[in-house]
């Protein structure tokens, strides 16, 4: 987002400094602090939509197991359960059961708290970003594109249930690359002695706690760190350099630590044996083939996805109005927006191709059609676009001096975009409410049972956007079938044939 000022560019503006906004000269600083507010609210709108249709949300897929794992043994139970039988992702436990320790209510309030949660973190690091760069921007707009980038991330994906709402993806794939972004909010804020300390310490235990979290937003953790250590010296100042690639290193260290953590213990054995992952190397010619087809297969989605339109026109705006205001001794080299734009973009493929290569022994040809592990690099790209848009913007600034249609035909495409997205996520909300009503009506069945000493119940698939159930695909997938007997207190649950 640094995309012009003194401390970032070392170049000087020629334009009027009472040039103001989309109206030029003759517009107020009121309303070029209120233009920007107001087009935030388009997606701060889709958000508080989205946030309303959780309420439709119901337990589902891993859920079913978690939920009385918890609740039979507190969410330690559930880390341990995690360690030494699922998959080793333990810090994805503590997060599992932060949510299941309320079951259905968990569910329901996840998306609301999860979406006010990344968007604050996004906006405090745009506000940082800034900051760090000596910029001066109306108001209004950190938000503005704090606001885009959350709502293109989060329902531009084809399947958003499993991007927002299904907790388990979420905070593995959709949370995960946001923290991961925030970790950079102290490295922003460091000053002094004690502040950087504070930044090493944050990164290298965020690092082992993504390391555990999610194996994929640490892959492209260690790309964008990986370019920081090897390209510090064509980006930073000398008198930044040696700490950013210090302080990056150690968040590096740190997701090593964390993935050793996870791939040695016994759960991550269980589940690579559960897939067969251990039997085929993630290397193989032939594995890397079919990473190599699904992937490009996944861009050619992602690259026709017309609403991410909308995080380049965020970005243009933020080119557009953003102007150098010289106080502060420059952090960045002049800015090169080739290099920045090549280097944002080598990072996301490449981190895009490797998030592939160790899913595809996992998923095998399906990581084409298993939309939430695409998450830990959309991010990436998505903000990738944000600050291509940014540099657009400072070049035709600096071309044509009055920004006005410019500006108005960014906020168009912005205001576009988000329309785009209410029309799917509205036709999921229809979906997710016919599920909820299915889904209380067996609920309150299947409870009536187990209070009359029934031992064996009747339960029927009630799915919504592709997600696995009990008895689904005609009855033949069974699994979880015996963690919903659990979680009402059965013995087992058996395939019905109609709904009770």
């Amino acid at each position: 987002m640094a995309v012009d000022s003194s401390s970032v560019t070392q170049e000087r503006d020629h334009e009027s400094r009472d040039e103001r906004g989309i109206g030029g000269r003759g517009t107020s600083s009121s309303w070029r602090t209120a233009w920007p507010l107001a087009l935030s609210l388009l997606p701060l709108g889709l958000l508080v939509m989205a946030s309303w249709i959780g309420r439709y949300v119901r337990p589902s897929a891993d859920e079913w197991c978690f939920l009385p794992s918890v609740r039979d043994h507190g969410i330690s139970g559930l880390i341990g359960k995690f360690y030494f039988t699922d998959n080793g992702r333990v810090g994805n436990g503590l997060l599992v059961g932060l949510y299941a320790r309320f079951p259905v209510a968990g569910h329901q309030w996840f998306g609301l708290i999860s979406g006010v949660l990344m968007l604050a973190l996004l906006w405090a690091l745009a506000v940082q970003l800034l900051r760090r760069a000596d910029l001066e921007v109306p108001r209004g707009l950190p938000l503005l594109v704090a606001s885009m980038i959350t709502a293109v991330f989060l329902f531009a994906t084809p399947n958003t249930y499993k991007t927002f709402y299904w907790p388990a993806a979420s905070v593995s794939h959709t949370v995960a690359p946001v923290l991961a972004c925030a970790v950079v909010i102290p490295l922003l804020r460091a000053g002094g002695r004690r502040s950087r300390m504070a930044a090493l310490a944050v990164v290298f235990t965020a690092g082992v706690f993504m390391g555990t979290l999610s194996e994929e937003a640490s892959v492209v953790a260690l790309v964008v760190l990986s370019c920081v250590v090897l390209f510090a010296h064509r980006v930073f100042a000398v008198r930044v350099r040696a700490f950013a690639r210090r302080w990056s290193l150690l968040g590096m260290a740190g997701i090593v630590v964390g993935t050793v953590v996870l791939m040695t213990s016994p759960g991550s054995r269980n589940r690579r044996e559960h897939y067969g992952a251990d039997r085929a190397s993630m290397l193989a010619p032939e594995s890397l083939l079919g990473s190599l087809r699904g992937y490009g297969q996944i861009l050619e989605t992602i690259l026709t996805t017309w609403q991410y339109t909308g995080a380049v026109a965020a970005g243009v705006l933020l080119g557009l109005l953003a102007r150098g205001r010289a106080r502060r001794p420059a952090a960045l080299l002049p800015c090169r927006p080739v290099l920045l734009t090549s280097l944002g973009a080598a990072a996301f493929l490449v981190s895009g191709y490797l998030c592939t290569v160790i899913t595809y022994p996992v998923f095998g040809a399906d990581v084409v059609t298993t939309e939430r592990t695409w998450n830990d690099y959309l991010l990436l790209y998505v903000m990738l676009l944000v600050g291509a848009g940014a540099f657009i913007g400072r070049s035709l600034r600096q071309r044509v001096g009055r920004t006005g249609v410019a500006s108005f035909a960014a906020a168009a495409v912005c205001a576009l975009a988000v329309l785009g997205l209410v029309g799917p996520l509205n036709g999921l909300g229809d979906a997710m409410q016919v599920r909820a009503e299915k889904w209380d009506r067996q609920d309150r069945y299947l409870r009536e049972q187990a209070a009359h000493g029934a031992k064996v119940a009747p339960y029927t698939p009630v799915s919504v956007a592709q997600m696995l159930e009990p008895f689904s695909n005609q009855g033949r997938r069974i699994w979880p079938a015996q963690c919903v007997a659990d979680y009402y207190h059965l013995d087992k649950v058996t395939d019905a044939t109609r709904r009770p």
